[in-house]
């Protein structure tokens, strides 16, 4: 693909809120070995499946569950729900994703975002996006300092983390 058409593609994926065009985006260009047009329309997917409001920490959360169990589905050819996160929200809330993070060691969902390039989406980077999380806990800032061992940039907001 030339680059006019992967910048073509990404503007696509950047103004579409629809989730079944997204998913057919993402699966045209892995198909065409276009390993960044894929990734950029999963991203956007994740970021419109959640029924909760953008930008608030509920969104946030939704978003890390659906990128994670959407690719884990897609490596393991089978549908992968997060048998233990998502009832643990349901039961709880949101907000409770502190008892994740407040671990002495990272979940296997931190690691396993890491490994495919999303650090933004780990409930870690969740809770530094959301003062009103931190405040609960000045625990959970010291918690966040796992973070700045992998280095990422957040450039869907325009935000480098440079942690």
């Amino acid at each position: 693909m030339a680059d006019t058409a992967v910048n073509k593609a990404l503007l696509i994926i950047g103004k579409c809120a629809d989730a079944k065009k997204l998913r057919q985006i993402a699966a045209n260009a892995r198909e065409r070995g276009q390993i960044s047009v894929a990734h950029a329309a999963a991203l956007r997917l994740y970021e419109v499946l959640p029924s909760e409001k953008p930008g608030t920490l509920e969104h946030d959360v939704w978003k890390s569950i659906h990128a994670l169990g959407d690719t884990l589905t897609k490596e393991r050819g089978t549908t992968t729900r997060l048998g233990r996160t998502r009832p643990k929200i349901a039961r709880v809330g949101e907000l409770d994703i502190k008892d994740l993070i407040m671990r002495k060691e990272p979940s296997e969902g931190f690691f396993m975002l890491l490994e495919r390039q999303m650090p933004e989406l780990t409930f870690e980077a969740v809770a530094l996006r959301h003062p009103n999380l931190k405040q609960r806990s000045s625990k959970l800032l010291r918690r966040g300092s796992r973070l700045p061992v992998f280095r990422f940039e957040q450039t869907r907001a325009g935000q480098s983390w440079g942690l």
